[in-house]
């Protein structure tokens, strides 16, 4: 048995493509992940995220799905994963997996039934409409860009996908696709699976009458581009709300299952996050990811006052905290490795549970693709191709980084002599270091897992800083966002639990932190 979810501290999401490859195909795989399970536990982290694994054509590496209920062989079979299960739990780690309630793979079952003809019982799965004089029913532009509609030549309709034109949608308003989705999450709770993380949840519901989505007064350029409309139609429907309190349900049939919705901050707050709220408040084991860390925009006070409105929202509920993710650039990359190091920092140190994208944790960074390596069908830029930052994990110094034994499904960065778990666990000073120290204090400090958090007024701009308190004990925190040495005159005297260095010191009531140092204090 392992621990609730109200105790778990932290989450390492895990891209099963490019954990370990065991079989020897330089792929990843679930029994490579079942391998590396003593690395996660000695990491210390309390639950893992794997991104997809089911069966998939894998035109957009598993978020195409084409049976629910079942393993790509790429990544092994279900016993595979019952073994990973069980290997996870025998070391006390939970395990989410990803839903992906928004869309199928053209290859799904469903969908083959659906494009059959115009009166086969599973047309209705879908959205499938006339088009309008000979074009796409609506002005709706996918996340892939161009039009959200591709044509159907055999049944003379238009089907809908908000992403590829080989993940077509399902269609939410049919009672029997929700209930079906809903099956699908019990199938894997049943199994074992802790908890789900929801992909693209924005996209369950939708304007019924499929009106246009307004253009987007500040964008000028192609008219096909996702950002050339504010999206008002398209998602984010009448019924999201319904939808979202019906799916969250699910996790009410069982003592301690975690759903986790994906929600970007800048998605239309306020009424829409209003949404989310009202579903999350009314099941407890809802809750929705922050990923305001994503940003680049570097500014402590921002970045203090995004974290308390997240935490007001989440109310009791478990708050997640992300620095990234595989959607992402990696943060190294976007910020540097000393602001990288700080914002883990305080990342780490927050309510909750913490949330780490595999390789970050030694500061793994993007990936620079050729031509031959580009295989995300989202971009047409090689500097915006999602997979920069889903590369091999650098296990170790040799040629291949001890991913693999063969030439990797995607290039290994250069960097691996430097930037490798082996290297990384001999050093003091490495942030893989740092990291597994966080980890051990959110363990051995529970006022870091439910200890209230309160923005402090530290009289330096550049400083951010916070209070923890639980019981009567009390931690502050600062972080400097400053690549200059700052000084900041503390309101009690405290003692330096940890630090981003290890000369960080307090003099009295006066805190001397280094260029994107940051330190936590435990206050008398």
């Amino acid at each position: 048995m392992t621990k609730a979810w109200r105790d778990v501290g932290s989450l390492y999401q895990i891209y099963p493509r490019s954990f370990r490859d065991l079989n020897g195909d330089g792929v990843g795989d679930l029994n490579g992940i079942t391998l590396k399970m003593d690395y996660l536990s000695d990491l210390g982290v309390d639950a893992i995220w794997i991104s997809p694994f089911f069966t998939s054509p894998m035109t957009d590496f598993g978020y195409d799905v084409a049976d629910y209920q079942n393993v790509d062989p790429v990544f092994g079979g279900l016993d595979d994963f019952r073994m990973l299960l069980d290997e996870a739990h025998a070391r006390d780690i939970k395990v989410m997996i990803d839903l992906v309630p928004c869309h199928t793979s053209d290859q799904h079952a469903w969908f083959v039934e659906s494009r059959s003809g115009r009166d086969n019982p599973k047309r209705d799965w879908y959205v499938w409409r006339d088009g309008n004089d000979g074009h796409a029913p609506n002005n709706w532009v996918s996340l892939a860009g161009g039009k959200s509609w591709t044509f159907d030549a055999d049944s003379g309709q238009y089907y809908l996908h908000s992403f590829l034109p080989t993940q077509p949608d399902l269609n939410w308003d049919n009672p029997e696709v929700r209930l079906a989705i809903k099956d699908v999450v019990r199938f894997w709770f049943d199994m074992g699976v802790d908890g789900m993380r929801v992909d693209a949840i924005w996209g369950i519901s939708k304007d019924p009458e499929l009106r246009d989505d307004s253009p987007n007064p500040h964008f000028h350029g192609d008219a096909d581009s996702y950002g050339a409309y504010i999206h008002n139609h398209c998602k984010h429907g009448p019924h999201f709300q319904e939808y979202l309190h019906e799916l969250a349900s699910v996790c009410d049939e069982y003592d301690d299952k975690q759903m986790v919705f994906e929600f970007y901050p800048d998605e239309r707050l306020g009424d829409i996050w209003q949404q989310y709220h009202d579903v999350i408040h009314v099941h407890p084991k809802a809750t929705a990811f922050f990923m305001e860390h994503r940003q680049n925009d570097w500014h402590g006070e921002h970045t203090g006052w995004n974290i308390m409105n997240y935490l007001e929202a989440a109310g009791e509920n478990i708050p997640f905290f992300c620095l990234g993710n595989h959607d992402q650039p990696r943060v190294t990359s976007r910020l540097g490795l000393p602001r990288s190091r700080a914002l883990q920092f305080l990342n780490l140190l927050c309510p909750g549970v913490s949330v780490m994208y595999y390789g970050d944790e030694i500061g793994m960074e993007d990936v620079d693709l050729t031509q031959y390596d580009a295989q995300d069908g989202f971009h047409h830029s090689l500097q915006d191709d999602r997979n920069r930052a889903r590369t091999p994990m650098q296990w170790n110094s040799s040629r291949y980084a001890g991913f693999a034994n063969v030439l990797p499904w995607l290039p290994v960065h250069s960097n691996r002599k430097q930037v490798n778990v082996a290297k990384e666990t001999k050093d003091p000073s490495s942030l893989l270091w740092l990291c597994r120290k966080l980890l051990e204090l959110r363990h051995e400090l529970p006022i870091l897992r439910y200890g209230s958090m309160e923005k402090l007024d530290t009289g330096n701009g550049f400083v951010l800083g916070f209070r923890r308190q639980l019981d009567g004990q009390q931690l502050q925190i600062y972080i400097n966002f400053a690549d200059s040495a700052q000084t900041v005159w503390l309101p009690e005297s405290g003692r330096v639990i940890i630090g981003t260095n290890p000369d960080i010191r307090v003099d009295g009531d006066v805190l001397q932190l280094p260029g994107y140092g940051g330190v936590l204090l435990d206050i008398k």
